[in-house]
């Protein structure tokens, strides 16, 4: 019958904790707040791209932009043909006007 007292006493502890709880205030607003945070559509960012951001894409078209008209300027360039044409004299990349075997007319 030890057994019974306890319980009975745990089930009295219980109702009187119960009763030691006071009522809580809560905005009137509270359920459609949170029901417009669980529900709200979230946009998703690419996680790869995400630190390509637009100040940085038009730093790089700029560098782009500069590079390339850096190397227009310079393939026109008349030094720069001789250049090449040298480099591939020096190496043997010339194509010869000689007759060979495979050009035989």
């Amino acid at each position: 019958m030890e057994t019974n007292n306890n319980i009975q006493k745990k089930i009295d502890d219980t109702f009187a904790s119960m009763d030691a709880i006071e009522n809580v205030n809560v905005s009137p607003f509270f359920k459609d707040k949170t029901m417009q945070r669980l529900f709200a559509e979230k946009e998703e960012v690419a996680v790869a791209w995400g630190w390509f951001t637009p100040k940085l894409q038009l730093a790089t078209l700029v560098c782009f932009i500069v590079l390339n008209v850096l190397a227009f300027r310079q393939y026109n360039s008349n030094q720069y043909i001789t250049n090449v044409d040298a480099f591939a004299e020096t190496y043997g990349l010339t194509s010869s006007s000689d007759d060979t075997i495979l050009n035989l007319k």
